[in-house]
């Protein structure tokens, strides 16, 4: 069964949405986004992926407070990313309740030190991020492009020693109007080793059900949720123990 992973996205320490990674479509949904952690614990989710905007332009972190407040008052497992791109970033966020950390810009501007995160921290704890935008990575809060070709990229970082992925098609990302269906099969096809969390476009239940029926591992859904699209009581059917 699918893994069910709701988002929280976080400026100026408020939980928000973008779309197309366009930081001039913010909109907010809440003030406290404890408020909406405990919501997403009350219904039975396990898991939070949480990404601090204002880092990833930064390039380090920023809201660790909330991610420390968001792990000590609830139980659920959080990935984190944004802004994680030194040494000390990594440590701040593992010290404020992280249970994994997500490796995206990092792996283009200093691959080797992503690396030794991996090798001192394990593949649990160190999840490869991979933005995309016409199937070529995107960084710095999807701000920048590279010249990596996405699938070379995730073969070459599978070799490396990495067993999980958040793939992110940017066109999608907030849009409503469904995930990249054939960008994560042609993942599954060619890397299917790797734990593939799908996100971006999620708009309804019939979007999961898909992705849950080509064998994906994982999907992160936020506006849809935000936006009454997809209600949490209907998420149960997808909920099973980690």
């Amino acid at each position: 069964m699918i893994r069910i992973i709701p988002a929280i996205d976080i400026i100026d320490g408020n939980c928000v949405r973008l779309s197309e990674g366009d930081f001039d479509t913010k909109k907010v949904y809440y003030k406290d986004p404890l408020d909406v952690a405990r919501m997403f614990e009350d219904h039975g989710l396990k898991f939070l992926h949480m990404v601090d905007l204002d880092g990833a332009r930064q390039k380090k972190i920023v809201n660790y407070r909330v991610l420390e407040r968001i792990a000590g008052s609830t139980s659920l497992s959080i990935d984190f990313g944004g802004g994680v791109q030194s040494d000390e970033d990594i440590h701040i966020a593992f010290n404020s309740g992280a249970r994994a950390v997500t490796a995206g810009s990092v792996m283009v501007k200093n691959e080797q030190m992503a690396l030794d995160w991996l090798e001192a921290f394990g593949s649990e704890k160190i999840i490869l991020g991979a933005d995309v935008r016409d199937r070529t990575i995107a960084i710095s809060g999807w701000q920048e492009k590279s010249d990596l070709q996405l699938l070379p990229f995730l073969e070459k970082q599978q070799k490396h020693g990495f067993k999980s992925v958040i793939c992110t098609d940017v066109s999608k990302d907030g849009m409503l109007k469904g995930p990249a269906i054939d960008l994560y099969k042609e993942i599954k096809d060619n890397v299917p080793e790797m734990f593939l969390i799908a996100s971006g476009g999620i708009s309804k239940l019939d979007d999961i059900e898909q992705l849950n029926d080509l064998s994906i591992d994982g999907v992160i859904i936020g506006k849809a949720i935000y936006e009454g699209k997809i209600e949490l009581k209907d998420l149960q059917s997808f909920l099973t123990t980690p």
